[in-house]
């Protein structure tokens, strides 16, 4: 019997510890619970980030397609200005070669002309030594004729026909000096065409070199007295002569103030005459850079080639921020090696450490 109260007292003293475990596995349930509402929590808010970020880029993207469409309708216009100057450029190449086309083909009719006349010439020749043949004939036949007198109407006949024979080739012969005399006035007024073309392709040409010219002095002019007339400043033939020590500081490619206060004259000038220069002239300023003999060895410039090329780079992106078209400027750099002077004293030094600036045809 108290077996049997122990039994049943072992059964009802497993539910304490059953109850305790379902209590924990409840517990760690809600705790899982929790964590999990925390990650939707944070992940949401990560993405509400996400979203604002993206937000963001979009606008800057938009913004960005904005510029761009603005950068295309430049290079629109620029490429439509450079067609118009290329179209320009030939219809003058066109006309020059129009011109060099109908002095080939007046060429070709003098040669055929001459060719005529030499063939007219030789006919003449050859006719005339059987109209000397035949008279030679003639003077023959007539003393014939007159030594022997018995000859019947067979020795008069062919007298006759002789005559109507020399007769024949005289109007020939003079027939031929007509055509001669056609030619050699054909030949006359085509030389004088040809002249005349010759003469009318120089004009033009030296009418576009003098044209250029003058709007070269005048520029030239301008720009001594937008410099205000300094002594250092040269005009030599078709090039002036800037020194580099007014620009730059020694060994550097950077213009200060003071340089870009003397370039905006620069660029004033070059934009008058510009606009005085007819579109038909396919003009470019060239900027030649150029430095002394020492040599110059750092990290920008290992050379006096990217320094006198930085130089003249540098002038013509001044220019073109003040207005002056791209295609109309040409950077150029030649070091050491052109010189004005070459002495080994400071003086020559100077002198060779220069810009040059030459208004010329492309």
């Amino acid at each position: 019997m108290s077996a049997l109260i122990r039994r049943r007292r072992r059964a009802f003293d497993i539910w304490p510890g059953f109850v305790d475990a379902l209590t924990s596995l409840i517990m760690v349930m809600m705790f899982v619970l929790l964590i999990f509402a925390i990650g939707q929590f944070v992940l949401s808010d990560t993405l509400a980030g996400k979203n604002k970020a993206l937000d963001s880029l979009n606008a800057q993207v938009a913004e960005l397609a904005r510029t761009l469409s603005l950068s295309e309708e430049q290079k629109n216009a620029l490429d439509a200005r450079v067609a118009e100057l290329s179209a320009s450029l030939g219809a003058t190449q066109a006309e020059r070669n129009l011109l060099g086309g109908e002095l080939d083909a007046a060429n070709v009719q003098v040669a055929s002309l001459s060719a005529d006349i030499a063939a007219l010439d030789a006919l003449k020749t050859q006719l005339e030594a059987e109209v000397a043949r035949l008279s030679t004939q003639l003077d023959s036949t007539h003393q014939d004729l007159v030594k022997q007198t018995e000859l019947g109407n067979a020795a008069t006949a062919q007298v006759e026909l002789l005559n109507r024979q020399m007769a024949a080739i005289r109007e020939q012969l003079g027939k031929l000096e007509a055509a001669l005399g056609i030619a050699n006035r054909d030949l006359d007024a085509k030389d004088a065409k040809i002249a005349d073309l010759g003469k009318q392709l120089n004009i033009a040409l030296a009418n576009r070199v003098g044209e250029l010219e003058r709007y070269r002095s005048e520029f030239f002019g301008k720009l001594r007295e937008a410099l205000g007339n300094r002594t250092d400043v040269q005009v030599v033939g078709d090039r002036f002569i800037l020194p580099t020590d007014i620009l730059f500081e020694s060994g550097s490619a950077e213009l200060d103030g003071s340089a870009q206060a003397r370039l905006e004259s620069l660029a004033t000038t070059v934009r008058e005459v510009s606009a005085e220069i007819p579109s038909s002239i396919d003009w470019v300023l060239r900027i030649d850079g150029h430095t002394d003999k020492r040599p110059i060895h750092t990290d920008r410039f290992p050379s006096n080639w990217e320094l006198s090329t930085a130089r003249a780079v540098a002038i013509v992106k001044y220019l073109v921020v003040q207005g002056i078209p791209a295609h109309r400027l040409s950077a150029n750099g030649f070091g050491q090696f052109q010189p004005i002077d070459n002495a080994n004293t400071p003086e020559a030094f100077a002198q060779n450490r220069r810009i040059e600036l030459q208004l010329t045809n492309r």
